[in-house]
């Protein structure tokens, strides 16, 4: 029954993921801003409200149960780190993945440059600075705070940067481009802004609900299979409140949109790998253990990876097998 209730929601979240992203394209066009923008920040900040809300509502409500707070801090802190774990290297693959057939190990992948660049150096940035914090001793929690509030403030200037970058991109021919029509206006609804922005509020709700339920029931499977708390929000939590990125990426990769599909991610990886950090630096002990630390340890070498290919002239499909290779090699340690 748990696994018929799994394959339930996430049929949900496919369903919400077409209806948002379509909405998402709709908006760009009519705002007349960059892929880049729509999407490294509207659908980024849009699709990573799941994986937010997890370690949020953990951290707050195993504090109030006497006794529950560690188990609160554990999801906490797993989930925190799993999700830019999860987008680095598992939903990057699948994105290979889904063109490898189209495209070929050697076919190109195409993302405007400037962006993922941009992307890919604020989250190394950002999430170097969660790995040190970690080894920051508690009697200086003024160093902590500091942290916190730097990495608070490097998504406040990344956000800026995208931007003021938009304008430019949009006139050397990045602007946001809807494919088909809006689907609220095929039931004779005029195509206008409040249409758009209700479409995007409907994918929304229904990509947080499949998400929540998908959860749910993922972490009764896990109680079956038999992980550990930790485990369970490195691991598994992450697959449930990551599927919206990956699905929204994967959609529009097959598109041929890839500076969409990319921006998706990446700035999703920007936004969850400096106000979520941050929010684990003040509210949990957020200290170094073996698991978490090789989580971080995979993440940033992923995301190097990605931005030497990048460096030494653009990425192909095969390069995105290396970050599922990695991903593998994290969870032969961790489970072995």
């Amino acid at each position: 029954m748990v696994f018929i209730a799994l394959l339930a929601m996430l049929f949900v979240i496919l369903i919400a993921a077409e209806i948002f992203t379509n909405a998402l394209e709709h908006l760009g066009e009519k705002l007349g801003i960059s892929e880049g923008v729509t999407g490294s920040l509207f659908a980024a900040i849009g699709t990573a409200l799941p994986e937010t809300m997890v370690p949020l509502l953990a951290i707050f409500s195993y504090t109030e149960q006497a006794g529950n707070a560690n188990v609160g801090h554990e999801i906490g802190v797993g989930t925190i780190i799993g999700a830019p774990l999860m987008l680095s290297t598992l939903s990057i693959s699948l994105m290979a993945l889904a063109v490898w057939r189209r495209r070929g190990w050697f076919g190109h992948l195409r993302p405007e440059r400037t962006g993922l660049i941009r992307d890919l150096n604020f989250f190394l940035g950002a999430f170097t600075l969660a790995t040190v914090s970690m080894f920051v001793p508690h009697s200086f929690p003024s160093v902590r705070y500091g942290i916190s509030f730097v990495m608070v403030l490097i998504y406040f200037i990344y956000v800026l940067m995208t931007i003021n970058a938009s304008k430019v991109l949009v006139h050397d021919g990045h602007g946001t481009e809807a494919e088909s029509d809006l689907f609220l206006s095929k039931f004779g609804f005029p195509n206008n802004m409040l249409l758009i922005i209700l479409q995007l509020l409907l994918g929304l709700v229904l990509l947080v609900y499949g998400a929540k339920g998908f959860i749910n029931e993922v972490e009764d499977a896990a109680k079956i299979i038999g992980i550990s708390t930790l485990l369970l929000s490195l691991l598994v939590i992450p697959i449930a409140t990551e599927l919206p990125e990956k699905i929204n990426s994967i959609l529009w990769i097959r598109k041929g949109k890839d500076t969409l599909a990319f921006g998706n991610i990446t700035g999703a990886m920007v936004f969850q790998g400096t106000l979520l950090p941050a929010i684990g630096i003040l509210l949990t002990p957020w200290q170094a253990q073996t698991e978490v630390v090789l989580g971080l340890v995979a993440t940033l070498i992923a995301t190097i990876w990605l931005r030497i290919r990048i460096a030494k002239g653009g990425l192909l499909v095969w390069h995105l097998f290396v970050n599922c290779l990695i991903y593998l090699a994290y969870l032969l340690i961790v489970l072995y």
